[in-house]
């Protein structure tokens, strides 16, 4: 009788995740076990405060919403492919029931062009230069205005190394296919990557957790698992992480979970890539507590 008083007393939470990061799904991607790891460590975590996370997939057509009494945005990590298509969708689940984050933070975090507002706001950045289209043109006039010989492009509506490409000065651009479709940001290559890392600060509600230093493969740039880095704890300095809160701190509304990305630019400071506020993952290894800190901040925020 008891069990059942707590089952009825229970929050019931919808974890939006995608079909690719199901282990068994025929397309599945080549880090569909982050989603393994990340779920690991949250359901039990938010089981023992009261609530149930349950997976649910953004575009499954029976997936209802209203159900559930708040829906976070979890490993939903194929929406930069159907953005218009994800974005209806989260209105929709935001018209039954709450969104975490909310919708209005989805709708300033998609494109990367939000870090023009942090940037005035005093958060650190590298120096960008904004495009059109990353086509030859373009790449030319960045390379001399950045006043560098080497440079990354990346898409301003994309997410872990999506058609973002490294160029260097009288190289042969690379294919069409593996540029951004659309508009784009250029940004000086920082040798800081591929000698240090990057490092992510993660916060849920506000108060910080962990921080991961990712560190790409041998040779390549990338610090995503499918292009071989891999992430290691950092305990970062009283500066570092004054740093990272500052970014956090231009952002006004509730934030479930928020993730500052960091690298260490020529002056030897850390410097924002992206503040993620929509889908990041939330590297559980690096935070052995970090089940225990998201739960307590949802089961706040639920009230």
């Amino acid at each position: 009788m008891e069990e059942v008083e707590y089952l009825r007393g229970m929050k019931h939470v919808a974890f939006l995740s995608a079909a690719c990061m199901i282990k068994d799904h025929p397309k599945a991607r080549k880090d569909y076990w982050e989603y393994d790891l990340e779920i690991a460590a949250l359901a039990p975590a938010c089981q023992a405060e009261g609530i149930e996370l349950v997976t649910c997939i953004w575009d499954d057509p029976d997936f209802d919403a209203g159900e559930y009494d708040a829906a976070v945005i979890g490993t939903c990590w194929d929406y930069m492919q159907t953005p218009d298509a994800f974005e209806a969708a989260l209105a929709g689940i935001a018209g039954k029931t709450r969104l975490l984050n909310p919708l209005e933070i989805f709708r300033w975090n998609k494109r990367k062009t939000y870090l023009q507002e942090l940037a005035a706001r005093g958060a650190p950045m590298i120096p960008t230069i904004w495009a059109e289209r990353a086509d030859a043109a373009s790449i030319a006039a960045a390379f001399e205005a950045l006043g560098c010989e080497d440079l990354i492009v990346k898409p301003v509506l994309g997410g872990g190394a999506w058609r973002q490409a490294r160029i260097r000065r009288g190289e042969a651009l690379p294919d069409p296919e593996k540029l951004p479709l659309a508009e784009c940001m250029l940004q000086p290559f920082l040798p800081a990557v591929s000698q240090e890392g990057e490092y992510a600060f993660l916060f849920f509600g506000r108060a910080f957790s962990h921080c991961a230093r990712k560190v790409p493969a041998a040779g390549d740039y990338r610090v995503q698992s499918e292009y071989g880095g891999h992430e290691e704890v950092h305990h970062p300095s009283d500066e570092e992480l004054a740093l990272a809160s500052a970014v956090l701190d231009c952002v006004d509304g509730d934030l479930l979970y928020a993730r500052v990305d960091m690298l260490r630019g020529l002056d030897g400071k850390l410097a924002l890539i992206e503040l993620e506020l929509i889908e990041p993952y939330l590297y559980p290894e690096q935070g052995p507590d970090m089940g225990k800190a998201f739960a307590a901040a949802l089961k706040t925020m639920l009230g």
